[in-house]
């Protein structure tokens, strides 16, 4: 089964916890490893991070494999989710072995937030040990290559992207080697993923390759007819572009300063690499969000890429190069995972403010 998702990696499960009403606009997304954990790896662009076991995905360190990424929403506070992710890897044996015993294990779970506090009314609403629990049971209890639930769930709950409501979009490929690799993101960007020229979103400029041409980026063309594929379409009308910049202008009055925010990402591939190719792909994956977000990778975003590999499939042997086309596809498919990201949003209004969707803004 294909879903274009995260889970096409086999192994992989996805699970959310949304926190909505009295306040809340936010929650955590857990994604859960095959047992025995996939290599992990780690790169931080934003100036303005909140995360949490990174350093121990630095190449040079012990931890090999992990068995849990946990994005959340709620900022610093919200890095809280990840203590229930770990205290349920712990009752099911899983993480770094330290001892004898089935439970003599210390889960490494890495965790990255994004900013959304008060967007739901309430500044103090924001996950807890309670919510990174209920994520991961949501995502033990999903079944194979169940495709990953997009927009406004989970650690996108809350999340914007400038003035527009942002949330969880996913992709994936499978490239001519076999290989698969695929993304999953939390946009929620303090730039703008909407081209104020055009109306268009920026990611729509880019084609991620899902023919086999995967890694092979091309430029699409701007003209208003035929510039992009499925669903990509032509580019808004002038008036149609004209009057969403007026709501987003009423908006920004009436919500005020939004200072900050944080774009999440976890690109994985059932590839077998090293922590290290791991962790240049983590890197070369945030060419994905400066194509679909602009600007990006300010001091008030904390822009992270987590990237993991399951490794059942051998790279080519012999071919040094063999690690491109998967450098190539993980940052196209960020980019596609933006756009998915606020496509499947939808509007929102709570007394922390007003987040109109792109789909609402240009009638899509």
């Amino acid at each position: 089964m294909v879903s274009d998702s995260l889970t096409d990696i086999a192994g992989l499960r996805v699970g959310h916890a949304t926190l909505l009403g009295d306040g809340q606009l936010t929650g955590t997304t857990v994604v859960l490893a095959p047992e025995g954990g996939a290599v992990a790896a780690v790169d931080v662009r934003g100036g303005g991070p909140g995360t949490r076991e990174t350093d121990a995905l630095d190449p040079r360190n012990l931890v090999q494999r992990v068995e849990a990424v946990v994005l959340t929403g709620g900022s610093a506070y919200g890095l809280d989710a990840a203590a229930g992710v770990m205290a349920w890897l712990e009752e099911h044996g899983r993480g770094v072995r330290v001892g004898p015993g089935p439970r003599h294990v210390v889960p490494v779970v890495p965790a990255a937030c994004v900013f959304d506090l008060g967007r739901g009314g309430d500044f103090g609403a924001r996950p807890d040990a309670a919510a990174g629990r209920a994520a991961v049971e949501a995502a033990a209890r999903t079944g194979p290559f169940t495709p990953v639930e997009q927009g406004n769930v989970g650690a996108g709950t809350g999340a914007v992207v400038g003035r527009v409501k942002g949330g969880v979009g996913s992709a994936s490929v499978r490239l001519e080697s076999g290989i698969t690799v695929a993304a999953l993101v939390v946009a929620n960007a303090a730039g703008s993923g909407i081209d104020p020229a055009t109306g268009a979103l920026y990611g729509r400029y880019f084609e991620a390759a899902q023919d086999g041409q995967a890694g092979q980026e091309r430029r699409v063309g701007r003209g208003r007819e035929g510039w992009g594929r499925e669903g990509r379409g032509p580019l808004p009308a002038p008036e149609a572009h004209e009057a969403a910049l007026r709501r987003l202008a009423e908006v920004a009055a009436e919500n005020g300063a939004q200072p900050l925010n944080t774009t999440l990402a976890v690109v994985a591939t059932d590839a077998a690499l090293t922590k290290a190719q791991a962790q240049k792909l983590a890197g070369t994956s945030h060419d994905g969000m400066a194509r679909a977000v602009r600007p990006v990778h300010l001091l008030n975003d904390g822009d992270t890429v987590f990237a993991l590999a399951t490794g059942e499939r051998p790279l080519a042997d012999g071919s040094p190069l063999a690690l491109n086309e998967i450098l190539a596809a993980g940052a196209d498919l960020v980019t596609a995972a933006i756009v998915r990201a606020m496509l499947a949003a939808e509007s929102v209004r709570t007394p922390g403010g007003t987040f109109p969707s792109y789909r609402e803004l240009y009638a899509k």
